[in-house]
């Protein structure tokens, strides 16, 4: 048994490493070998790590809600694998990933109560806009505030429509990268007072990983503490 993790890829070299610690961290809990996969601009690629064995594989996609690559490109890929796979929903949305982004907000310098503007890619996928606003919900419950949404590409309002001056920006993303770029860029242009740090490798988030993972080995792997 092997455990995947797949992760949508970047060009940016410290994007593609969080996407790997959060594995090797999974994989260190369950002692068992697991690989960072991507679904596009790096290797190895999902389909290309599924393919080259037959043994049996648990996926866990480090993608934060519902879209093309979730519904189509990894059930996909898991379709043409020689051997068992056992596929996970995405990461979001879910409170341990509002809990990673108020301790990003926290550490970034906002303060309780201040307005908070989430920021997420976007997708064209009103599957993945549903996902957008449970998570900003999530978000808002657990910072004591309204917090508004906002993606850089795809469905819903853009960052520069929504984020106020003095807001605080929660970065909705796992990776630095492009989108990370842009929405610190976008954020700022629009007079926000703090932009937080995007997810990364948070406590949290390997924790919210290694609970994926979890569900779909139980009960034949035991987590160590």
């Amino acid at each position: 048994m092997r455990l995947v993790t797949v992760a949508h890829g970047t060009r940016t070299v410290e994007g593609n490493v969080v996407a790997a610690a959060l594995t090797h961290a999974a994989g260190a809990r369950f002692g068992m070998p697991a690989v960072a996969a991507y679904v596009e601009l790096c290797a190895p690629l999902v389909r290309d790590v599924l393919g080259s064995s037959a043994e049996p594989a648990v996926v866990v996609p480090l993608l934060l809600s519902t879209g093309h690559h979730v519904r189509v490109d990894l059930p996909a890929a898991a379709e043409a694998a020689p051997g068992p796979v056992e596929l996970a929903g995405p990461l979001g949305p879910d409170p341990l990933l509002a809990a990673a982004q108020v301790a990003r907000l926290l550490a970034a310098g906002a303060t309780r109560g201040q307005p908070v503007t989430m920021v997420a890619a976007g997708s064209r996928d009103p599957a993945a806009t549903a996902d957008l606003e449970a998570a900003a919900d999530l978000l808002s419950g657990q910072w004591g505030a309204p917090v508004r949404l906002a993606t850089v590409a795809g469905l819903g309002a853009r960052v520069l429509d929504v984020v106020r001056p003095g807001d605080a920006v929660s970065p909705y993303l796992l990776s630095p990268g492009h989108f990370a770029e842009r929405t610190r860029e976008l954020a700022l242009s629009a007079g926000a007072g703090v932009v937080a740090d995007v997810l990364g490798a948070h406590p949290y988030v390997a924790e919210l990983v290694v609970t994926r993972a979890a569900h779909l080995l139980a009960p034949a792997v035991a987590v160590r503490s």
